[in-house]
């Protein structure tokens, strides 16, 4: 390989720069890519032996972000990068589905490819230059491997489609694609989108296609100047007898074992036959029972493909477009503020959404995006081993799991509410209970009925549906719901979810080479026309939210409040919201802006606690009449607490009509009090007057409350009315008079 050669060229309007032989010199393949100021470091590398233990290419895919790329320091206690984000494992998977049916199909050497992400610039995602500086790395290495690929992003912005948009321009675009292929054509998609039509779609893919040529020629070039001679893997050595034996007594038992509709039949069926071939080799060839089973396996790839493109029959006897059967509940779980089990054949799913609290529940994000929000909708799949009748232990989610939910999250956003018409945190938990096919899709079809169960108000039911493909030359059949024979032995798996009026999200996997716009646009029409009968079965089941939320659900009440008063209602050290929380048992949430979230188990609860934030960040207005507290009595007057946080100050002059010697005379620290604001002077101070309502009550808005304490106040200021009283000459004297000497 030469030193620092540098490549170029233009897509989406800007340069993308490939440049090796500089850094990560010893591995099998380096190349470090930038677009902007965006840049990732992808090495290539594979052991030089096979692995005998495996019967699958051991492919290993990393994204590795570094916090530093963004200016960052990682969060919590360590400061360091720990397991990849939930981003980045998404990411990493873009990679692996763009390169990985690329491979030798025989090749078993471990083959490790690392993205690097070293610098971020906010604009230009690393996602997409990771894929195509994964492929060129593959490209210009010694590795087996029949690339290159190119790999861009689809935005729709204001009516037309957009390649490479920048980050802040997706925030306008109802369509997010990223596609992935090589010259004969498509070979990953993942995407999301705010319900676009198929025909766009189709437009994009073919959009897409033109710049990916575009990027393999660059990629051909770079590989003709420095790319590596690439090695030889060879064939695992074949066994005429074994493969004749079975061509020839076998087959025919293979055909019809396809056939058997029920997976576990079929299965123990194909099963029984790989040990009788076995019996008949074991002696003659004791070390070849992996090469049996493989080729087995091959004949039921071969007799399911031929029953579909020969026969026009499917595996468990359905036409190419029909559905399996479906079944929809909802209300399963009691005390789950929304469930639903979506049950598809041998698929089945059970989805439970919860509703949550701004503040506590929505997740923090701590990734390579400068500011990013937490998010308030989650959607999590878990795939536990009883799905598939498999004894394996219990782990955290991988990478199918994670990649799994996030796309049925995808495919569900675009119906959830805002906040401001709903202020919940939504985490909806998909368990897989069955599984034979389709699992993603039906999350989504349960996601829709669990949330529509938990009252979340989402404008109409999505569901999704998983499509297939069988192609050998120019014959081709595109399947309608497929199942697990059908994915693994078939050249697609086209993941189609969205409404009645759009798609929501689109994930497809190709092995079948070029795809042409025919094939798109019927697999698209079939998609929908599925789509729509599955509607049509789960909106029987539920097709509306409902009117009210669970008892179980968390009340949540929203009021606005002046951001300069957040610090009031908060007090210091966080005294004062703490005390509202134990005296009314609410939990309370506020934001920057001032939106304060309240969630209560009752109504008065929540009313309790609105009206103590309302008296915290209320301002005092003159001619306000308030029945106030006394909290301190000085030898000029009383100060009176008229709210939380706020006093003013009675002067003894503005106490009674009547002579008041000494405050203490008429009042004592506790005392409640009723009083008008007389004014409020330019230092801010609060001046307060009894007198006045107690001349002119009419002159006042008093309420019932106010009218009571008002007689009270009046049996107050009778102690202070002059009295008279008889000298011992019976003269009637004033008290304030001396008496005589």
């Amino acid at each position: 390989m030469n030193e620092d050669k540098c490549f170029e060229v233009e897509i989406g309007g800007r340069t993308l720069v490939f440049s090796t032989g500089h850094l990560a010199k010893q591995a099998n393949g380096a190349v470090y890519a930038r677009y902007g100021d965006t840049a990732v470091l992808v090495t290539a590398c594979m052991e030089d032996e096979p692995r005998e233990d495996v019967d699958f290419f051991p492919l290993i895919v990393d994204y590795e972000e570094r916090f530093y790329a963004a200016g960052k320091i990682p969060g919590g206690f360590i400061k360091r990068e720990g397991k990849p984000s939930e981003s980045a494992i998404l990411s990493a998977r873009l990679v692996d589905r763009s390169i990985r049916s690329l491979f030798p199909e025989h090749m078993k050497n471990d083959v490790h490819v690392v993205a690097t992400i070293l610098s971020v610039d906010q604009t230009n995602p690393p996602d997409v230059l990771a894929i195509n500086a994964a492929s060129a790395a593959l490209a210009i290495s010694d590795i087996p491997w029949d690339g290159p690929v190119g790999a861009v992003r689809v935005g729709y912005i204001d009516g037309s489609l957009v390649i490479n948009p920048m980050e802040e321009d997706m925030q306008n675009s109802t369509l997010d694609l990223v596609v992935a292929g090589h010259k004969e054509g498509i070979t990953m998609v993942e995407g999301g989108a705010g319900e676009v039509p198929e025909e766009v779609l189709v437009d994009a893919l073919e959009l897409a296609q033109q710049e990916i040529r575009r990027l393999v020629d660059f990629q051909l070039k770079m590989r003709e100047e420095v790319g590596k001679p690439k090695c030889e893997i060879p064939a695992p050595q074949e066994v005429p007898e074994i493969d004749e034996c079975i061509k020839t007594d076998h087959y025919g038992e293979i055909y019809e074992a396809v056939k058997i509709h029920a997976k576990k039949e079929r299965s123990d069926a194909i099963k029984a036959i790989k040990e009788k071939v076995w019996e008949k080799f074991k002696d003659t060839y004791p070390e070849q029972e992996g090469y049996v089973s493989n080729a087995v396996t091959k004949y039921v790839k071969k007799a399911m493909r031929s029953l579909i493109l020969d026969e026009g029959l499917r595996a468990d006897g359905r036409a190419m477009d029909e559905l399996r059967p479906i079944s929809c509940e909802v209300s399963l779980l009691p005390r789950a503020h929304g469930s639903a089990v979506f049950t598809r054949g041998e698929t089945q799913a059970l989805v439970v959404t919860t509703l949550g609290m701004f503040g506590e529940d929505e997740q923090i994000l701590d990734g390579l995006k400068l500011d990013e929000p937490p998010k308030r909708f989650m959607l999590h799949y878990n795939f536990p081993p009883f799905s598939v009748g498999e004894v394996r232990p219990m782990r955290g989610p991988g990478r199918r799991e994670i990649g799994h939910g996030a796309l049925a999250e995808r495919a569900v956003k675009p119906l959830i509410p805002d906040e401001s018409q709903f202020p919940y945190i939504i985490r909806v938990v998909s368990d897989i209970l069955e599984s034979n096919g389709s699992s993603s899709m039906a999350s989504v079809c349960g996601a829709s009925m669990s949330l529509m169960d938990a009252g979340v108000p989402i404008a109409k039911s999505v569901a999704g549906i998983a499509m297939g493909l069988i192609k050998e030359g120019d014959k081709y059949a595109i399947l309608t719901d497929i199942q697990g024979l059908e994915d693994h032995y078939g050249d697609m798996d086209f993941k189609v979810a969205g409404t009645r009026d759009g798609v929501t999200a689109l994930q497809m996997d190709n092995k079948a080479g070029g795809i042409t716009r025919e094939i798109l646009v019927q697999a698209l029409d079939q998609a929908k026309r599925g789509r729509l009968q599955i509607l049509d079965i789960m909106e029987k089941a539920i097709g509306r939210p409902r009117g009210e939320l669970s008892q179980y659900a968390p009340r949540i009440y929203t009021m606005n409040i002046d951001p300069d008063k957040i610090r009031d209602v908060i007090g210091p050290g966080g005294k004062t919201i703490r005390s509202i929380v134990q005296k009314t048992g609410v939990k309370i949430d506020i934001a920057d802006d001032g939106v304060v979230h309240i969630a209560a188990s009752s109504e008065s609860a929540a009313n309790e606690a609105m009206s103590i934030i309302k008296s915290l960040t209320k301002d005092v207005e003159p001619g306000e009449v308030y029945i106030g507290k006394v909290t301190r009595l000085m030898n000029f007057g009383a100060f009176i607490e008229l709210l939380p946080g706020k006093e003013g100050l009675l002067h003894i002059s503005e106490v009674s009509s009547s002579h008041v010697p000494k405050i203490e005379d008429i009042f004592k620290v506790g005392d409640r009090v009723l009083v008008v604001v007389k004014e409020i002077d330019e230092l801010g101070r609060v001046n307060l007057s009894r007198k006045r309502i107690m001349e002119n009550p009419d002159d006042y808005p008093l309420g019932p409350d106010m009218q009571t304490f008002l007689e009270e106040e009046r049996k107050r200021d009778s102690s202070l009315a002059p009295k008279k009283r008889e000298n011992d000459k019976g003269q009637t004297r004033h008290p304030r008079h001396k008496r005589e000497q």
